[in-house]
């Protein structure tokens, strides 16, 4: 009953929204903002013609590789960083010099070094996964309580045995919400990569619906599209959060959660 009344609240607020856009789209009689009802036929002219499900899975395509190559890289990176002082006074300012710089800034450069297509987009996204990925695994680390470290130590263990049963168990739950929140940047990378460096995905739908004809209608149905996808990429992170191996690190959380629950 209390999902239920949840789910409800978010439907209803939603429900709003699009009342509010259709009241403030009939009322200023503008042809330049369409309403919620072309959209929605928009996105219907998608599907049947399968440009929506072509250019989705173009987008989910170069996600899934940039963003594996930025975990599979950035994670050990930000462990040894985090674990090793010697490692983190050599390379971290080299990490903290380039992660504010926008990914987007690499486009010329991408496009200098891969030419146009799939892999300058997989490499933008690459760059937007590893610096916070990276600097998420260093403070998972940071965050590991020393007594832990110092007991282990105590019993004798050898570096690979405090690694493997005491490390990686004590990081793994920050470790997954930094995946979680370096996959919604990455997702944001991919729409703007994809106006300028290749000629598929949801990034170029939207671009390219804007330049042929000022299609408006189709340009917010692909805004949406990014919106759901996103959202579906969020809530299958949120369900990994929840796993039985990492349901101990979020009692906070849960705690808050039923305290929220609680409320009138």
């Amino acid at each position: 009953m209390r999902d239920l009344r949840r789910w409800l609240l978010s439907l209803s607020g939603l429900a709003a929204f699009v009342a509010v856009w259709a009241l403030a789209v009939a009322l200023s009689s503008t042809h330049v903002v369409p309403s919620p009802w072309r959209v929605a036929r928009g996105l219907a002219e998608l599907a049947v013609t399968g440009a929506l499900f072509k250019h989705t899975i173009a987008s989910l395509f170069r996600v899934t590789w940039g963003y594996l190559l930025g975990v599979l890289l950035g994670v050990p990176a930000g462990l040894l960083l985090g674990w090793s002082g010697r490692a983190a006074r050599t390379f971290d300012p080299f990490i903290q010099l380039f992660r504010p710089i926008s990914p987007l800034a690499w486009i010329p450069i991408a496009i200098l070094w891969f030419g146009v297509g799939d892999p300058p987009a997989v490499f933008i996204i690459f760059l937007g996964s590893f610096f916070p990925i990276t600097v998420a695994s260093m403070n998972a680390v940071a965050n590991v309580n020393a007594t832990h470290i110092n007991v282990a130590r105590n019993f004798g263990l050898s570096s690979y045995q405090l690694v493997r049963r005491v490390l990686l168990p004590a990081v793994t739950p920050d470790l997954v919400v930094g995946m979680r929140l370096t996959l919604g940047i990455a997702w944001l990378v991919v729409v703007a990569a994809e106006m300028i460096a290749v000629n598929s995905g949801l990034g170029f739908l939207i671009i390219d619906s804007r330049n042929a004809g000022n299609r408006y209608d189709l340009v917010i149905a692909g805004m949406v599209m990014v919106g759901l996808v996103g959202l579906g990429l969020d809530v299958v992170m949120r369900r990994v959060e929840r796993f039985d191996g990492l349901r101990w690190s979020y009692g906070a959380a849960n705690t808050a959660d039923a305290a929220e629950g609680a409320r009138p």
